[in-house]
């Protein structure tokens, strides 16, 4: 599967260029199986034989980032946090989730919005993600847009300049980012078994007492 995308990835970059690198990874943003570290050190690699210029070619996948980030965020935006509060009083009991849980994460968000998005742009899995709760919590657009070109522009110049430095090994850096990643879930697992943790910590220490006669 992998070696038909990364044919289908190249045939689209070789042919479009600049267009396709932008549409490709507005794609990803909105299909994450499609990977960044696939797409954009490979126009790393066709920028270094000399195909491409490296500013544009980071002008053209940061252009696409904005455009699938901003599709997420006005998605998030249609759907409304009503709809995902009336899921949790449903079923959220199952998952230990309640709205008090998405009251929580809504200050956190809104005190960090602008350093959440920027970093988050930087990090693999939650790159594309992190525009769902900006769209949730009604972020300000130009903050949003001015954070998220920002965030990806840094790391499609880290990706692109880093499939132009290892020329023919350029899919090695997919490996690189492999690594970033199994940092990244594991510290998602830290934080859910964290979560759960405190949820039964607090359950039995609001359980009531029952003292003999």
């Amino acid at each position: 599967m992998l070696d038909g995308i990364s044919d289908w990835v190249t045939n689209i970059v070789e042919t479009l260029g600049y267009v396709g690198v932008a549409a490709l990874i507005a794609l990803e943003n909105i299909f994450p199986p499609l990977p960044s570290e696939l797409i954009l050190p490979l126009a790393g690699f066709e920028t270094g034989r000399g195909n491409f210029n490296y500013f544009l070619m980071v002008i053209a996948a940061t252009v696409g980032s904005v455009v699938g980030a901003l599709f997420l965020y006005y998605a998030a935006q249609l759907i409304g946090e009503r709809r995902v509060r009336a899921l949790v009083r449903r079923y959220g009991r199952w998952f230990q989730v309640s709205e008090a849980d998405i009251d929580r994460a809504d200050d956190w968000f809104d005190r960090y919005s602008t350093l959440a998005v920027l970093v988050c742009r930087c990090v693999p899995l939650v790159r594309s993600l992190v525009s769902i709760p900006a769209g949730f919590r009604q972020m300000s657009l130009v903050p949003f847009l001015i954070y998220t070109t920002i965030g990806s522009a840094i790391w499609n110049a880290a990706l692109i300049g880093a499939g132009w430095a290892l020329g023919d090994n350029w899919e090695s850096v997919g490996d690189y980012v492999g690594y970033f990643q199994y940092v990244v879930i594991a510290l998602i697992a830290v934080g859910v078994l964290w979560f759960f943790w405190r949820k039964l910590s607090n359950r039995g220490s609001s359980s009531p007492r029952h003292d003999g006669p």
